[in-house]
């Protein structure tokens, strides 16, 4: 969808505002693209008019390859299909950052079991990977039905399939709340082999039960987490990792951060980040997810795409808009604990 920014000012009161694509698998495969140097497809529809073809110039930009997406032809008006809008500022210090959606009825939303050739993709390009997750599960009654429609044709070619829970209380919020949220999510966890989320995901998304963040994130054993990550596996045990990131708000601007991966039963932990400075916040997520996985296709080890994935976030919330504009190179350095002297 399209993300309409204010800046430095609020959305109420914004006489201007910059425009970036974004969305959370999008964000995962654009960043997988253009910071990793991976191939990666978008699976999407839009509505064919001047606002579909902006999203598909900024798309085009971010290197994803557009070959699965989808024109629906546009009424004029919108009333039975439209592009997705998302206004979002970014907040500072004790204004937290606040997003106003308006996307119902947008082309995604609308997609139908059947209408894409999952075969295809997985049997004939040969997919290695596949991501999706809770916010498109939550556009509409048939998205999650199309969902586990990829899911099941994904494992069928022993595609690895990523999920972020990505939790939007706006999202479910006339559908059914957290319960729905928990319904369908539950249905669709059993067809995942990497389970992604945040502190906050796995309680409202899935229904499982930990204490409150620890107000200093080197404490994991106190917050729950881990014990958390043990019982998500035990529920589901088709998953082969659990990955979650660690956050404190000090501020809307100043941010701990860190990240925790469980596989083969072992835990492996991201170096906290405390009082990391935020520019914009949004993406930070998608931009974990697309590190790690990363680290993962290219065999690095699950210390190393834990890594990554932490580091790449803390750099894409260093930048403006939903994606990435970090590069590999920075984010090793960050891995690395390198210098922020400038470089020249």
């Amino acid at each position: 969808m399209l993300r309409l920014d204010p800046g430095d000012v609020r959305v109420s009161t914004a006489r201007e505002f910059r425009v970036w694509e974004g969305g959370g698998e999008y964000n995962v495969a654009r960043g997988l693209r253009r910071c990793f140097r991976m191939r990666t497809s978008v699976v999407t529809a839009l509505a064919d008019n001047p606002v579909g073809r902006l999203i598909e110039d900024l798309m085009l930009q971010g290197g994803v390859d557009l070959s699965h997406l989808r024109w629906v032809p546009y009424d004029d008006v919108g009333r039975s299909v439209r592009n997705g809008l998302n206004f979002t500022e970014r907040g500072f210090g004790v204004r937290a950052a606040l997003g106003c959606s308006d996307r119902g009825h947008s082309a995604t939303s609308q997609l139908q079991p059947g209408e894409i050739d999952w075969e295809y993709i997985f049997g004939t390009e040969g997919v290695r990977w596949f991501h999706t997750g809770g916010i498109f599960a939550a556009l509409s009654e048939s998205t999650p039905l199309v969902a586990r429609e990829a899911m099941e044709a994904a494992r069928r070619h022993n595609t690895i399939v990523s999920y972020d829970l990505n939790y939007r209380a706006s999202l479910w919020k006339s559908v059914g709340g957290i319960a729905k949220a928990i319904e369908v999510n539950n249905q669709l966890a059993s067809l995942v082999d990497v389970m992604i989320g945040n502190e906050e995901d796995f309680t409202a998304a899935l229904g499982f039960k930990i204490l409150s963040v620890d107000e200093n994130l080197s404490q994991l054993e106190s917050a729950g987490f881990r014990s958390m990550m043990k019982d998500v596996l035990q529920r589901y045990p088709n998953l082969r990792a659990v990955a979650t990131t660690l956050r404190v708000a000090r501020t809307a601007t100043r941010n701990d951060w860190g990240a925790i991966c469980y596989i083969d039963g072992e835990f492996y932990e991201a170096k906290p980040m405390p009082e990391l400075e935020i520019y914009d916040r949004v993406g930070g997520g998608d931009s974990f997810a697309s590190g790690l996985i990363y680290g993962f296709l290219t065999n690095r080890g699950p210390q190393w795409a834990v890594d990554c994935g932490s580091a790449h976030g803390a750099l894409a919330m260093t930048t403006p808009g939903d994606t990435t504009m970090a590069t590999l190179a920075e984010v090793e350095r960050v891995m690395k604990g390198g210098t922020v002297r400038v470089q020249r």
